[in-house]
């Protein structure tokens, strides 16, 4: 949400990150709303019934992000919100795992592969999370080694 930082400007104003966290929350807030509110998913032609055995895990990423975006707009020390980053991710990268196990698309046209482009996306989508959890939750450490 704000421009990268200078070496010397270590962080966004807090204006700046108030401004992003509000942005995400509300973003989650509409999705969760999106997904489970009539006609939501119901309205979604490609989703198989099996979406139901993954919706609790997308739910839960978003109702995650979403605290967690609410808590930040309060307070949001570096080492919290790596915390906090961290462990968004790993709820995601669950979900996503999930969504890749269960794969709760029924694609009707044969015209293009679209099972193999969404399974493509999915497993892009879980190598880049994983490489995030890894990413904060050096952020974590490094900040916890930082702290007297």
């Amino acid at each position: 949400m704000c421009p990268r930082p200078t070496v010397r400007e270590r962080r966004c104003s807090q204006q700046g990150r108030r401004t992003g966290y509000t942005i995400a929350a509300v973003i989650d807030g509409t999705l969760l709303h999106a997904i489970n509110a009539h006609p939501g998913r119901q309205a979604v032609p490609f989703l198989a019934p099996d979406i139901l055995r993954v919706l609790p895990l997308v739910d839960l990423s978003l109702i995650a992000a979403l605290i967690v975006n609410a808590i930040f707009l309060a307070h949001d020390p570096r080492w919290m919100r790596s915390a906090g980053d961290l462990a968004t991710t790993l709820i995601s990268l669950t979900a996503l795992a999930q969504i890749l196990w269960v794969f709760p698309f029924a694609f009707v046209d044969p015209t293009v592969e679209w099972a193999l482009i969404v399974g493509t996306v999915v497993i892009v989508a879980i190598a880049l999370t994983a490489i995030a959890a890894v990413v904060h939750l050096v952020t974590l450490l490094r900040h916890a080694a930082q702290r007297p």
